[in-house]
């Protein structure tokens, strides 16, 4: 998903997408699934998008678009439809891998029981044993069966080693995929579903050790001014620089995200809202301090300021309800004159 794309869906240019995609699906009589909605909202917001080139030359050539032909474009070009496909291929492997080592394991203990039962044969034989011709056969024969027990152990020991790799790197790899569905392609902090994860594991720390949780929402100013302005790109930019800011003053055991478009959100475990307004301030004056420049031509785009607010969690309040209270204090920031702090205390109820 382009950082453009998630910008127009989180914005008031959603609805018009949304409008614009019926309209084309009907004009092209493409039923109105979710999944196909998805594929075409693409198209419509992200006009020169691959996605959008590759309904073009369905389009053109005339094919219909089948439910099997939106299932493939989604693994081709959807991250989530990707994401999905990328863990199931890694959970293949893995059981795969599974299997082969559990078989070689099987074969193993089959091949001791058998070495097992030579080497009690070998000793009734060894007591039984007449003359020096029958011990020497017993014991060429146990040296026979030694050896293709180390032979197979050896095997055995190769394939564990080779499978222990290879486990290895498909955890590394599911990792990996992890982090890809938890991480903002655009700003490399964790996204909107990462957030609200560790949002509900915040608020149950903070209930079963009775430590204070406060939560922070941040939003650059007049972005879409500055985008209708710059352009998309260079918006981008803008949001990579403030996202830098905050990740380098968010860091562990801070939690930063990338809430949507150009909205960020901060969780602070321990923290209460004295520590927490200090924090704002430093990214607030930090982000207003720097002159930016568009990277293509050098201009000059002067500077850029960040609104915010935030709310101590209340015991047993809900992280939606400390969220609804944040965002009322970013409102009250915003409608302030931006370029402020503000906290959630401050705020009067009808607000």
């Amino acid at each position: 998903m382009s950082a453009d794309f998630e910008t127009k869906m989180r914005g008031p240019e959603a609805y018009k997408v949304a409008h614009e995609t019926l309209d084309v699906m009907e004009r092209h009589a493409v039923w109105p699934t979710p999944l196909n909605f998805e594929l075409w909202s693409h198209f419509v917001a992200d006009p020169t998008g691959e996605l959008a080139l590759e309904l073009n030359r369905l389009i053109l050539s005339g094919e219909p678009m089948t439910e099997t032909v939106s299932e493939e474009l989604a693994a081709a070009y959807l991250p989530k439809a990707r994401l999905n496909e990328q863990i199931r291929d890694a959970g293949d492997q893995l059981s795969k891998e599974l299997a082969a080592v559990s078989t070689a394991i099987k074969e193993a203990q089959k091949s001791n029981e058998t070495y097992g039962q030579t080497l009690a044969s070998a000793g009734k034989g060894l007591t039984d044993a007449k003359d020096a011709t029958q011990i020497k056969a017993m014991v060429d024969s146990l040296s026979t069966a030694t050896r293709r027990v180390q032979k197979e152990n050896k095997s055995l020991e190769k394939r564990l080693a080779e499978s222990t790799g290879e486990v290895q790197r498909l955890r590394e790899h599911l990792e990996q995929v992890r982090r890809d569905a938890t991480t903002d392609g655009l700003t490399n902090l964790a996204n909107r579903k990462a957030f609200d994860d560790e949002l509900a594991r915040a608020c149950a720390d903070a209930d079963e050790f009775g430590t204070p949780l406060t939560l922070a929402v941040l939003d650059i100013d007049h972005f879409k001014n500055f985008n209708d302005t710059w352009g998309h790109q260079t918006g981008d930019q803008v949001i990579r620089y403030v996202a830098s800011v905050i990740g380098r003053l968010g860091c562990t055991p801070r939690f930063s995200a990338r809430y949507g478009g150009e909205e960020f959100a901060m969780i602070f475990p321990g923290e209460d809202a004295t520590i927490v307004e200090r924090c704002l301030e430093e990214i607030r004056e930090e982000v207003a301090s720097r002159m930016l420049k568009r990277r293509s031509t050098n201009e000059d785009l002067g500077t850029v300021t960040i609104s915010s607010g935030l709310a101590t969690r209340r015991e047993g309040e809900t992280g939606v309800c400390v969220m609804e209270r944040a965002d009322a204090a970013l409102y009250t920031s915003k409608r302030s004159g931006r370029n402020r702090v503000t906290n959630a205390e401050a705020v009067p109820v009808a607000a």
